[in-house]
């Protein structure tokens, strides 16, 4: 056993407390009023300090206590740590978001962070002036690690079943939305599977694959393969591609209906039965109570359920975390 380990276990932290209290009011009667204890308990705590310091620590002159020289000297020490102490055990000030000054960090793919996070941005300035937002590139892929990592608070994606460590909240459900330019091809409305299955296409891939899980839908369906004409790794790089060459692209609905809006493109939806993909906030069960985070993440789930709302998307909120 560590001498530490034993000088610490025979002085606790109300022999500290009394120590300092002597060493301010230098009189056993105030000081053990002020303590809430009797005089015989506070001169049983005495001894138990002189016993550990091996010191005589306090010396009666007159009707008064006098420190010794070893006293005064370890005094500064010990009021600096009972303070640390009180500020660590110290409930803590409730979050207050208009005078809060610090950073909120969230991970989520692009398509993601081109539809929401202006929202939330303009959302934050408003409630919480002093607090800056931060989106730090994560996909299905790699938002554990990352979280995990501490890159971000949350993360916002397709999010498997989760650690115990962790808790997942349902955001909304992902709908595929069909986009092109109707200045680079004419389409006749409402599309039809051939019409659709016949026409060049645009995927989107970070890593460059040609073929993604839609392609065994309209082949199951029309009997035909995609004609993909480019790949591209991000899904800001979409609209400028439609509007320079006649295709179609199949993307999330949410940044389709952000394409429509900001490029004037044309949408409808997949001639096909497509699934949906659950889009959830991931975070550490260890911010389940922190009162900032829970403002942050109900903030950003309001701003989800509005965005949506407004932009006629078909997600559907309301799923209980796990």
């Amino acid at each position: 056993m560590k001498i530490r380990d034993t000088t610490l276990r025979n002085l606790d932290l109300n022999l500290l407390h009394a120590f300092s209290v002597l060493m301010e009011e230098r009189n056993v009667s105030r000081a053990a009023e002020r303590l809430l204890i009797g005089q015989p308990g506070l001169s049983t705590a005495l001894k138990r300090m002189r016993v550990t310091l091996g010191d005589e620590l306090f010396v009666r002159v007159g009707r008064g206590l006098q420190p010794t020289a070893r006293a005064l000297a370890i005094a500064p020490a010990i009021e600096d740590a009972l303070a640390g102490i009180e500020r660590a055990v110290r409930p803590p000030t409730a979050f207050d978001p208009a005078t809060w000054c610090g950073e909120f960090r969230i991970g989520m793919c692009d398509n993601l962070e081109m539809v929401f996070l202006g929202p939330l941005a303009a959302r934050l300035r408003e409630e919480a002036p002093g607090a800056r937002v931060v989106a730090i590139a994560a996909s299905k892929r790699d938002s554990v690690q990352l979280l995990e990592q501490g890159a971000y608070d949350f993360s916002v994606a397709v999010h498997n079943e989760p650690a115990s460590w962790h808790v997942r909240q349902h955001l909304f459900d992902q709908h595929l939305l069909c986009v092109y330019d109707e200045k680079q091809i004419n389409l006749r409305t409402p599309v039809s599977l051939a019409t659709y299955a016949n026409a060049p296409h645009v995927v989107v891939s970070s890593e460059g694959n040609l073929t993604t899980d839609v392609e065994s839908l309209i082949e199951n369906a029309s009997g035909r393969r995609r004609d993909i004409v480019a790949s591209v790794s991000r899904y800001a790089a979409v609209a400028p591609l439609l509007q320079s060459i006649p295709a179609i692209a199949t993307i999330p609905e949410t940044i389709g209906r952000c394409m429509e809006r900001l490029y004037g493109l044309q949408v409808f939806s997949p001639p096909l039965q497509v699934p949906v993909e659950p889009i959830s906030m991931l975070y550490r069960r260890l911010d389940l109570a922190d009162e900032g985070q829970v403002w942050f993440r109900r903030l950003f789930s309001e701003v989800v359920a509005y965005t949506l709302a407004t932009s006629g998307c078909k997600g559907a909120l309301g799923r209980q975390a796990v």
